[in-house]
């Protein structure tokens, strides 16, 4: 049984992408506000649990529902009072998990911050819009520049979930910007469903560049780093940004999705093969030592091998520096879940290990090339005796990690060093502070 203490303490479980862990922190943010006790992800005894789920995939939607059980156990168990559920999964699932798991409290969609404020005896304080409680280490931060999404991907269920696009008004932006270099961030990870669409619902054009500009003038912002750009209507003008502003990482996080033509208009993608390859050839041209990081989807309804085998050649002959995979998983609501899913499973896995094999050996050839060089390189932790960082060509959990030998040298967590690469792995760097 859990010992009551005199202010309601909170548990904060946030599942799924970096949008989520942004909602969680604003959360977070106003119970704080509110003095109640706020932890994040706590192994803690707590008086209410708050699950901030993911709904996008088969994977993410077990993982949820995992989690959605394993506490509500503990709630039968008297070791808390109450369970709450909110995101993506109480968004599109609501009545069915109502009927399902009736023991959860209450379930919350993914606009629905201020009822959960409401619900558990707070006041939602609007002027604390843009305000968060970060759960990242204190050297980098997401920023949400939007929400929701305008494109129509006949795989993809985001739309109906988080609804169309809605830009953030450019100076809540740069206000936000300037609260986390004051609380000492230095790298600033951009993210939306679609960066590149910025601006058009507010200005009525794309202001993508524009913001870039603005945000990479504030002073404190050592890296700027673009996640979740659309191949389609790219904004070509924001590569002489990136080119001009030494502070923008050279690295565009684009999912293409597939290569095949016939594949892309199925999805409903809204690029061709060519047009793909003319943008990317563009980037490569434009910024020859940005990091391109992409993810695919293999066995989307009715891919043929001659249509894998045509993304496997593309796969291996463009080199991405950062690739990721997903095998198709239909999805309720969405156009493609209309088309028969006729690829089985263990062809859908075959395919994904034969690109996963091929990025591996990618990966190794470009890690080797930068042996006996020497990279600007945030350290992000300390692991035994030795410290773990990036170059500017890494995001955070999802790429490369330098991995440093102090040799007997006390490095700061959340500072940048020049590190010489002496040793490289499929997906690691390993290196020392170099002197030069």
């Amino acid at each position: 049984m859990r010992t009551k203490t005199s202010k309601k303490k909170i548990n904060i479980v946030s599942l799924g992408c970096s949008k989520n862990l942004v909602d969680s922190e604003v959360l977070m943010g106003q119970l704080k506000a509110n003095d109640f006790q706020v932890e994040f992800e706590s192994n803690q005894e707590a008086d209410v649990v708050v699950i901030n789920t993911c709904g996008f995939i088969n994977d993410a939607k077990e993982e949820s529902i995992d989690t959605i059980l394993q506490y509500i156990n503990a709630k039968e168990k008297g070791m808390i009072e109450n369970v709450y559920v909110m995101g993506c999964l109480s968004e599109r699932y609501i009545k069915e998990l109502e009927t399902e798991i009736p023991d959860v409290d209450k379930y919350f969609g993914v606009n629905d911050i201020n009822k959960i404020v409401t619900q558990l005896g707070g006041d939602y304080k609007k002027e604390l819009i843009g305000e968060r409680l970060l759960t990242t280490p204190k050297q980098y931060a997401y920023l949400k520049i939007s929400e929701g999404c305008d494109r129509r991907c006949t795989f993809c269920a985001i739309p109906s979930i988080r609804g169309k696009h809605k830009s953030k008004p450019k100076e809540e932006i740069i206000a936000e910007t300037r609260r986390l270099v004051a609380k000492g961030v230095k790298e600033l990870i951009l993210i939306a469903q679609d960066l590149t669409y910025y601006g058009y619902d507010l200005y009525g054009k794309n202001e993508f560049a524009n913001l870039l500009e603005s945000i990479a003038g504030i002073k404190g912002i050592e890296w700027l780093r673009l996640h979740y750009a659309y191949p389609a209507g790219f904004p070509i003008e924001i590569l002489d940004v990136i080119k001009d502003r030494p502070n923008i990482c050279n690295y565009i996080d684009m999912p293409i999705q597939h290569i095949n033509t016939r594949i892309l208009s199925l999805m409903q993608r809204g690029h061709t093969r060519e047009g793909t390859t003319n943008l990317l050839n563009k980037i490569r041209k434009t910024l020859p030592e940005a990091a391109l990081r992409t993810t695919l989807i293999v066995g989307f309804p009715g891919e043929t091998e001659e249509e894998f085998n045509e993304l496997l050649d593309f796969v291996r002959e463009y080199k991405f520096d950062r690739l990721g995979v997903f095998t198709y998983s239909p999805e309720e609501g969405t156009r493609a879940f209309r088309l028969p899913d006729n690829v089985p499973e263990e062809v859908k896995q075959a395919r994904l290990e034969k690109i996963m094999a091929i990025q591996q050996e990618v990966s190794l050839e470009k890690n080797t090339d930068r042996v006996g060089k020497v990279f600007k390189t945030m350290i992000d932790r300390k692991e035994g005796e030795h410290y773990i960082g990036r170059t500017e060509y890494d995001s955070p959990e999802v790429d490369n990690e330098m991995i440093i030998d102090p040799d007997g040298e006390e490095l700061q967590i959340g500072k940048f060093y020049s590190v010489m690469v002496s040793k490289a792995d499929f997906f690691d760097l390993f290196g020392k502070v170099s002197q030069i």
